[in-house]
């Protein structure tokens, strides 16, 4: 959706085609006294904030829907060593900012403009010299002079335009819920490294937090499986009590962890963006903000191109694929890095990791460094 309107502002025509027609919800500003949140959320920059307040779909979110992160803590495994980012300390507004997925999914559906063929299932794709060829399932078929893959890590788009890919399963899934807390989270983002497990609660508005607990796929199925007590009770535990006592509010769901990565982002009148081009871990919540960053460099490379020249045309979309192979390479690396620093067992690697942990704490600068590359 994000590429769509990306590509639409830079004076292009475009469709949407989805397996599914959701109606926008009405703008819930004003409905803040019974607030259900989305287990579901999301950690935009500030850069991807602004790109969406272009397209005209962050000031559609309702401001008491969204949540800035002021500050977020950081846990080694050892109960000892730790990592504080602080925005006023780096001289910035905010490091994040926490939104729902549904106020995302309405807000961008309220800012579409395009055509919109749904429910729709793809049944085939044909590239040819000058155009490719959509063909959905109940006959219908849509051609374009490009199509862009936004369809998720299972993406129809890729595997039709033949291009291959890489990854690995965590052995992990992703346990989310939503809790209210007894102490203030003071826009606080919370992070515990556990030898494996990785535990997040990200602030909501108001005296709610979002859980995001990845774990090994056995211990996700038993979390997940508890009751609402028993599970306020475990998070409590794993927290240390940082926000004193939980109750849920939204009941836990899980998601299986993977690693994935198109061999190539771009085929003759294909592109891919977001999901469909690379899936990351979750622990540094950066998987969202890859995937805008994909769709403003597409709608650039296609906006900066030759008069009359073809958007579809292979060469043209290379340079797209140049300008994201750095980026996508280097989260890979530093989210796998992470991971396997993490979660690896063994007295030497937890004193590394945790040593890294204090001795980044001490260097303002190196900080300050790291604050501004994730807030792109």
């Amino acid at each position: 959706m994000g590429a769509c309107l990306a590509v639409a502002a830079r004076g292009l025509r475009t469709a949407v085609v989805s397996h599914e027609r959701r109606v926008a919800a009405p703008s819930r500003a004003g409905a803040f006294d019974a607030p259900l949140f989305d287990a579901r959320v999301y950690a935009l920059s500030p850069g991807n904030v602004a790109f969406l307040r272009q397209l005209g779909v962050w000031q559609r979110i309702p401001a008491e829907r969204v949540e800035p992160v002021l500050a977020m803590r950081v846990f080694g495994d050892d109960g000892r060593s730790s990592l504080e980012f602080d925005a006023y300390r780096a001289g910035v507004p905010e490091l994040a900012w926490i939104v729902e997925d549904s106020a995302l999914q309405d807000a961008l559906w309220q800012a579409l403009q395009a055509e919109v063929l749904a429910p729709a299932e793809c049944e085939r794709l044909e590239t040819g010299e000058k155009t490719a060829v959509l063909t959905l399932r109940d006959g219908r078929r849509v051609t374009s002079a490009l199509v862009v893959g936004a369809d998720g890590a299972n993406s129809f788009v890729r595997r039709a335009a033949g291009i291959a890919i890489t990854g690995k399963g965590y052995e992990q899934a992703a346990v989310v819920a939503n809790f209210h807390c007894e102490k203030p989270h003071r826009g606080v983002a919370y992070q515990w490294f556990q030898g494996g497990p990785v535990l997040a609660l990200l602030p909501l508005p108001g005296d709610q937090v979002s859980m995001v607990w990845s774990l090994p796929a056995s211990r996700a199925e038993n979390v997940a499986a508890l009751t609402a007590e028993a599970l306020c009770r475990e998070v409590e535990a794993a927290s240390r009590g940082a926000l004193g006592k939980l109750s849920l509010s939204t009941p836990p769901r899980q998601y299986p962890l993977r690693q994935l990565r198109a061999q190539r982002l771009v085929q003759q009148r294909v592109a891919l963006v977001g999901d469909a081009a690379h899936v990351i871990h979750p622990l540094a919540g950066q998987g969202l903000n890859l995937g805008l960053q994909d769709a403003q460099a597409l709608a650039e490379v296609l906006a900066g191109r030759e008069p009359g020249r073809d958007p579809g045309e292979l060469r043209l979309l290379r340079r797209y694929e140049r300008v994201r192979a750095e980026p996508i390479l280097a989260m890979n690396a530093v989210v796998d890095g992470l991971f396997r620093l993490f979660g690896s067992e063994g007295g030497r690697w937890s004193r590394l990791r945790n040593a890294g942990l204090d001795l980044t704490d001490r260097f303002p600068v190196l900080k300050n460094l790291l604050i501004r590359q994730a807030m792109n």
